[in-house]
């Protein structure tokens, strides 16, 4: 499954459907086939998806400052893509429909 959410005002930002479900319910939504952000709500989204970022930021600093066996466990200790990465298109499309006064909607 696919997510793909659409505006006016950007590009359009395709999400695989876990990604997707994820970033969702980081921002208190359940995952659904289709949905819209509305304009009012999205200052609250990105600072809900700041926020997030921040907590998985400071859990990476910690896991890896707490990792003594690093050269032990190899290169492919988790997943290589930090949360930061999967949810900065988004919020790139949210402030910039934000300021067009553009709704988000996608579908699956």
């Amino acid at each position: 499954m696919l997510y793909k959410f659409k505006s006016k005002a950007a590009g359009d930002v395709i999400m695989l459907g876990p990604n997707g479900d994820h970033l969702l319910r980081l921002i208190g939504r359940e995952p659904a086939p289709r949905g819209i952000f509305e304009v009012e709500a999205m200052p609250g989204l990105i600072a809900a998806l700041q926020a997030a970022v921040a907590a998985d930021d400071a859990a990476r600093t910690r896991n890896e400052a707490g990792d003594d066996q690093t050269e032990a466990r190899g290169p492919g200790r988790g997943d290589g893509v930090a949360l930061r990465q999967r949810v900065w298109p988004l919020v790139e499309m949210l402030r910039r429909c934000h300021a067009a006064r553009e709704v988000i909607v996608w579908g699956t």
